[in-house]
This record gives structure tokens, sequence and C-alpha cells, in this order.
């Protein structure tokens, strides 16, 4: 039976723009969502392949990767902006059919490539300088900026590819970063040993083979996402690589606030670090092992929220609001529910879980205070992904910043004081004040997001009504 072109493209299969204007919501969030979640999964693999070869190597080894993951998680989170950005502004074009796709794709590499030159020289000379500044001397500062030397020369193949695959999720194509990663993982479980070790007569590079194996395979990455982009529908049109001020400008906008938002997170992390040395060793080691269990039960909500930009972006820019209101309400049903199931799962399997990855007691008793006060808080977080890609889509990302500086910066450190120091719950107070940052987060963000919604489309909940303001 033949099935509508909209929902499986040309005869060039997932290679041919998704018309995400129209056809079934659902259908499009199980194209898009599965391949994104997939994805994820392996890249979660990766990174525990370097820390497992890291481990092989010494304790100083794995201390200088983590070091040097903290300085590079800027470029990451300028990875992670840029894609954001060129989701919503290609999708936007594409749903407005204005023609401008190929030039917004266009500029959007420039601009990717650009920002990895200047990344690689500010890199080369500021990175040291940023661990010595989080580290004290002795071996493991060396190895990391010994393997920080190395990984910079890594910043094109992570900004260039992050921003491409913006391009193709925006044309509904999430299945092309599923294929890369797959591979990825592969390639990084076969050279960390081979770069590290040698084979044969050659002894190996030894710790600086894990930069070197993230170097090839990220490139390796980068090659086929860009194959992948130039032979879209996106790039078939008029296109120019010479930088356009205005359009920079405008990538700018849209992918810095993001990009802020991550950073913020990450310090958000060292709060919650700071509270927590005072209940000693194991409280530490527990917030950590916890939120890797964590991470792998939002995958499916992450693989949602990442659908979301791209469908909400398509229909926003053909003006088709209802499609909007439909795609935000599936995502926020279909995430709840699958929050509510892995709460149920944190519940009854949080300690078995600790267990796979420690055999502390102590460790596993508080990782548990922390999954239980979890579960119930992994639907709002579903609800939160879901408004920041619903304002990345309707072109105003500044907001993420503040709803993000009052929920991870603001919020957690004043609710987790409170708790701590004020009510004096000990170390179940950090979960809790989390918790109550998180939820007042929720509240925050679903004030704006309608209150925005209004302007744009007529209102997210308290819709269809006429909108005050146009698209852009």
């Amino acid at each position: 039976m033949l099935r509508d072109a909209a929902e499986q493209g040309t005869k060039d299969g997932d290679m041919a723009r998704r018309k995400l204007s129209t056809g079934s919501i659902p259908g499009h969030f199980r194209a898009l969502a599965i391949p994104a979640a997939i994805g994820m999964v392996f890249t979660t693999l990766y990174n525990v392949v370097d820390v497992y070869y890291a481990g092989k190597l010494s304790t100083d080894a794995q201390a200088g990767l983590a070091l040097s993951f903290q300085v590079f998680f800027l470029f990451i989170a300028l990875g992670f902006g840029l894609s954001t950005a060129m989701g919503a502004l290609v999708g936007n074009a594409l749903g407005e059919e204005s023609g401008e796709e190929g030039e917004i794709a266009a500029q959007g590499l420039a601009f990717a490539a650009l920002v990895s030159a200047l990344g690689i020289l500010v890199a080369w000379f500021a990175a040291p300088l940023l661990i010595r500044l989080i580290s004290e001397p002795g071996a493991y500062r060396d190895a990391a900026v010994q393997y920080l030397r190395l990984l910079i020369f890594a910043i094109p193949a992570f900004l260039v590819s992050y921003g491409a695959n913006g391009i193709l999720a925006a044309q509904g194509d999430t299945k092309s970063m599923q294929y890369a990663n797959v591979a990825a993982f592969f390639a990084n479980l076969a050279l960390n040993p081979l770069f590290i070790f040698g084979l044969g007569p050659w002894e190996g590079i030894g710790f600086n083979g894990i930069a070197l194996s993230t170097l090839l395979s990220q490139s390796g990455v980068m090659a086929f996402i860009l194959w992948r982009v130039f032979r879209s529908d996106a790039m078939q049109g008029p296109r120019t690589f010479r930088p356009i001020p205005a359009r920079f400008a405008e990538i700018a906008g849209q992918a810095l606030p993001a990009s802020f938002a991550m950073i913020v997170m990450m310090i958000a992390g060292f709060v919650v670090q700071y509270f927590l040395k005072g209940f000693g060793g194991a409280a530490v080691a527990a917030y950590g092992v916890s939120l890797r269990i964590e991470q792998l039960l939002l995958l499916p909500a992450f693989g949602l929220t990442n659908a979301l930009l791209p469908i909400v972006s398509q229909n926003y820019g053909a003006r088709n609001f209802d499609r909007v209101r439909e795609a935000v309400r599936f995502c926020f049903a279909a995430g709840v529910a699958l929050m509510l199931m892995a709460s149920c799962i944190l519940w009854f399997a949080a300690g078995p879980a600790l267990r796979l990855f420690s055999a502390d007691p102590e460790l596993v008793e508080i990782g548990k205070g922390y999954l239980h006060v979890d579960g119930f808080i992994l639907p709002v977080y579903v609800l939160l992904f879901s408004i920041n890609s619903i304002l990345q889509a309707f072109k105003r990302p500044g907001l993420t910043v503040w709803i993000g500086v009052y929920r991870q910066g603001i919020g957690v450190a004043l609710f987790v004081w409170l708790c701590v120091r004020v009510f004096d719950l000990g170390v179940t107070g950090v979960w809790y004040g989390i918790a109550t940052a998180v939820v007042t987060g929720l509240v925050l963000s679903l004030v704006i997001v309608e209150r925005l919604a209004r302007q744009k489309i007529g209102g997210l909940f308290t819709g269809p009504r006429e909108p005050e303001g146009v698209p852009g």
C-alpha cells in the first residue's frame, strides 16, 4: 500500500526532506525520536569506553580525562547551541517555504568552520591555564594538559557535526546521526586499545591514544554528516558560504543562549558538589553514579524533545498553529507516560542498579535516596525539555537562559541551602532542594511559554485564538 510522500520522503529514502507540516504527528515523533534516542545511547557508551580504558592506565589518567572534559565541555555546549539554532532557523524557513533554507544552512556551516578555527587558536593558549585553575600540580594535571593539546584539534569535528546535524534534524532526518554515533562507538572501541597499547612492535602512545581515537572517530562522524547534508533537499537551492554578517548574527543570536544554558547546567553541578562535600566522599560518589542512571532513563525524553524542535519549527513557519499545539500536547503526554514508567523502575530497581557500579553499602544507600526523590520529578524534566524546544522553535532562545539561571543557578543554590542549612535535613535535603528547584522552574517555564505562545500562535493551552504577533 502506498504511503504518503510526506511520511517516507522520495526514492532516496531518508535522504530527502521529511515534510513535518503534514501527515501524522505521532508518526513523525516515532520517526524522529527513536533514532535520536538510540544515537544518544551510543554516545553515552562512547564516553564509557574512554573512561574504561583510562582506568586501565591509572587513576591519574582517569582524573586527567575528567579534568579535560570539564574544559572541553565549553565547546560541546557551543556545538549543542549551534545544533538547536540550525534546527530552528532551517526548520522555520522550510515551513515558510521561503527558499532561504539553503543559504541559512550554508551560513551555519561557514559559521561552524570559522568558530572552530578560532576555537583551536584560543584553546591552544587558554586551555592549559583553565586546567591549572581547577587542578593542583601533579601527574593528573600534566596528563590533562597533554591530552587536551591533542583533543582541541577535534573542535571542528564536534562543532561542524553538531551544526550539520541541526540542518538534517530540521528536515526530519535524525537517522543520519544515529548511524554516525553507532559507527563512532565501534570505531572508538577498536581504536582506543590500538592507540593506547599499540600493536606488535609498535608500543602505542599511552593516554594520548584516547584523544587520538576521539579525533579520528569524530572526524569520521563529521565527514559522514556533511555528506548527508550536501545530499539533502535543503542544500539544493541557492546558497553561499561567503560569510554574511546578518546571517552570522542571526545564527549567533540563536546559538549562544542555548550554549550558555548548558554552561549554567554545568555550574549547577558544582553547586551541588559544594553542598555534598560536607557529607563525605560517599555522598559525592553516590550523586555521580546516580546521575549516570538518571541519564539513561531520560534518554527517551531526550529523543522526544529533540524531535519536538523540528516538528514545531516547520509547523510554526508554515503557520499551522493547530499542529504546533497538537505536537506539544502529544510530546507532553507521551513524555510524562514514559517518565512515569521510569519512575516505577527507579523506585524498585534503584538499589540493584547502584550495586552494578559500586559495592559500597553507604554509597548505595545514599544513592537510593537521590533516585527515589528523582523518580517523582522525572516527568517534570520531560516537560522542561519540551518547553526549551518550543522556545527554540519560536526563535526565543534567550528565555531558556533565564529559566536555566533560575532553575539551575538561583533555585538550586537557594533551596539546597534552605533544606541543608536551615531545615537541617542532611544529605536528603540536597535531593529535596534540587527537586524544589526543578518543580518551581517548571511553573516559571509554563507561565513564560504560554505568554509567548499567546503572542505567536494564540496560546498552547488556552488557544486557539488570534495570535498577537507573526512568526519571526
